[in-house]
């Protein structure tokens, strides 16, 4: 996926979850963070990040902060709404019959529906930005959400369906993604208990730029 837009600025500060403030040429601005989590390791003051300009004339603020640049020199995207894209335009590269978008099973909503010749599919879309030593862990925050649909994906391979949770690593050169045990031990259990009942578990390479994230390689479900 890709941006129309985007600008240089330079890291300030973070009031809260929602927005940051940054060095725009040379002037202080107030702009939304596209992904509410902790990001500590990323979201420092004097790093480099990269904004794309909202075309919403009722919003507060002007701009979007979507990527950054850790002090590695590892670009990072940080939109939480970019993995999404991405993986929709994965999916479309693989021949599937129909692909459906927020999918209401049980009691959550799956990312994808997606059928082919017959055999339905369910498919969760994490995106990881927490990195360490080219390994991404997931989540940075403990996640009741993210614990529920991988047992929904569980439930959904007993009643006959495929299923698969993809990591989405969302920096240059990060090999896998890991459970992050620490932060969130029970997402680590359902994580393994879905792997173990047959859900696919992918974590998904990506070229990084300003600009864009795009999936790489040749995996296919």
């Amino acid at each position: 996926m890709q941006y129309q837009t985007v600008c240089r600025a330079v890291f300030l500060e973070r009031p809260n979850r929602f927005v940051a403030r940054v060095e725009l040429d040379g002037q202080p601005e107030t702009v939304h963070v596209k992904n509410t989590g902790r990001c500590r390791e990323l979201l420092i003051p004097g790093a480099e990040v990269w904004l794309t300009r909202s075309d919403n004339p009722a919003r507060k603020t002007r701009f979007d902060l979507i990527a950054v640049r850790k002090e590695s020199g590892v670009l990072f995207n940080l939109d939480s709404q970019a993995p999404n894209a991405a993986v929709r335009e994965w999916l479309e590269r693989q021949r599937f019959d129909r692909i459906l978008p927020e999918y209401r099973f049980g009691r959550s909503r799956i990312d994808f529906c997606m059928e082919r010749g017959g055999q339905r599919w369910l498919l969760e879309v994490k995106g990881c930005t927490l990195e360490r030593a080219g390994i991404g862990y997931f989540p940075d925050a403990p996640t009741e959400r993210g614990t529920r649909h991988l047992r929904e994906l569980s439930a959904a391979v007993f009643q006959g369906w495929k299923a698969a949770v993809v990591f989405v690593m969302q920096a240059d050169g990060m090999k896998t993604v890991l459970p992050n045990e620490d932060t969130d031990p029970a997402f680590a259990d359902a994580l393994r208990d879905a792997e173990r009942s047959g859900v696919r578990v992918l974590s998904l390479p990506c070229r990084v730029e300003p600009d864009r994230l795009e999936i790489i390689g040749n995996i296919v479900l």
